[in-house]
């Protein structure tokens, strides 16, 4: 899940396993994979930082859970 700010300055969370592709037309576009579309005020860069930044995390804890079982 990461948090975004839709054009209207309202955060928001987004399943980011959702993401199908993003634009930048001129604004952030993105749309999911379901075909919706939704335009945000973060940057292209922005979005797949924070989509990056949450995947590190899952795995992260994925790894570490499967540590603490083997101990």
């Amino acid at each position: 899940m990461i948090k975004l700010t839709g054009m209207n300055n309202q955060e928001f969370v987004l399943n980011s396993t959702l993401i199908y592709r993003i634009d930048q037309a001129p604004d952030t576009v993105i749309t999911l994979s379901d075909g919706k579309t939704m335009m945000v005020k973060e940057s292209i860069d922005d979005v797949v930082e924070k989509v990056l930044f949450f995947q590190k995390q899952v795995v992260q804890e994925t790894i570490s859970q499967k540590v603490k079982k083997e101990v």
